[in-house]
């Protein structure tokens, strides 16, 4: 899924169908590997241009939704959206958070369970919101993703639940601000390292018939590169210490466009957003940070070491 536009936030009104606020439309079981956790971060770091600070694999926050992906996708079909003509409507990424209480382990047997928050008829289609729980394999819940996009020409389902506001934070300091380039190929290495292999990243015929002037970057990626950037400038290249994430896409981004993030933080608390030439892609953004680096248990020192 891609950002492009958005609409304004708020909670769904209208007549709510039979269907509960909350329920779970898809449980899958998933595992990600200490090789896939590494890649993942090789290829993200290859756009911030410098490799990853610590020595063994650390899954980057981002990871948690490359991991939920899959429930996600599913937990689309499920939906019942169909266009006026009945076909399949197209899907766009709006916005993400991340909330973790520590970054996903090597080898661990996760499971992801989605639920369908809401829908609400607006001028673009149906924009629903999705909510993924990751437990672990001791049983413990240990993250939540909140997931809105908007499903493009749907005339249905029919509005029911409750649509979260968009995630946004501000602060009030100086900002800091630099310059990335994704080229073609980050986004090609990207889809490998993501299993996002949605063909308006890799075919301009293909995002070109999804309106877009050629391909671009997925979204995530983007999301992840300001993810990794803040942790070397505000968590000492700790990564782990991220907690919770938030943003809104606005706008796609191009491969060979330069993006200018700026961040500013507060304490714990770092805002950023990001620009291209074209005018923001990235906003509302915010990273909340841990006081301390994440300890290592004895099952990620167990994994670490054999």
């Amino acid at each position: 899924m891609t950002g492009t536009t958005g609409t304004a936030a708020g909670t769904a009104t209208g007549p709510a169908n039979d269907r509960p606020a909350a329920q779970t439309v898809a449980t899958m079981v998933r595992t990600v590997t200490a090789g896939e956790l590494s890649r993942y971060r090789d290829v993200v770091r290859s756009v911030v241009g410098s490799p990853a600070h610590d020595a063994t694999p650390t899954a980057s926050p981002v990871h948690a939704f490359v991991l939920a992906h899959p429930a996600f996708e599913q937990a689309f079909t499920k939906t019942g959206a169909t266009t006026a003509d009945g076909g399949e409507p197209a899907r766009v990424h709006l916005s993400q958070e991340i909330r973790l209480d520590r970054p996903l382990r090597p080898d661990e047997r996760v499971i992801v369970e989605v639920d369908l928050l809401g829908a609400r008829h607006e001028a673009g289609g149906v924009r629903v919101a999705m909510r993924a729980v990751l437990v672990g394999t001791d049983g413990t819940t240990f993250g939540e993703l909140i997931t809105g996009a908007l499903l493009g020409g749907a005339t249905s389902p029919e509005p029911f639940g409750d649509l979260p506001r968009f995630p946004m934070q501000r602060v009030k300091s100086t900002p800091d601000a630099w310059t990335r380039e994704f080229t073609v190929d980050d986004v090609r290495q990207y889809a490998t390292a993501s299993g996002d292999d949605n063909p308006i990243h890799l075919e301009d015929a293909a995002a070109r018939a999804a309106g877009f002037d050629g391909v671009i970057a997925h979204g995530m990626s983007v999301l992840a590169v300001v993810c990794e950037e803040i942790a070397d400038r505000h968590a000492g290249g700790d990564i782990s210490r991220i907690g919770g994430v938030g943003v809104r896409f606005s706008a796609p981004v191009r491969p060979g466009e330069p993006l200018e993030i700026s961040t500013q933080a507060d304490g714990d608390l770092v805002c950023f957003g990001v620009k291209t030439a074209d005018g923001v892609a990235l906003k509302g953004g915010w990273v909340r940070l841990s006081a301390q680096p994440s300890p290592l248990t004895e099952t990620d020192a167990t994994n670490a070491s054999g």
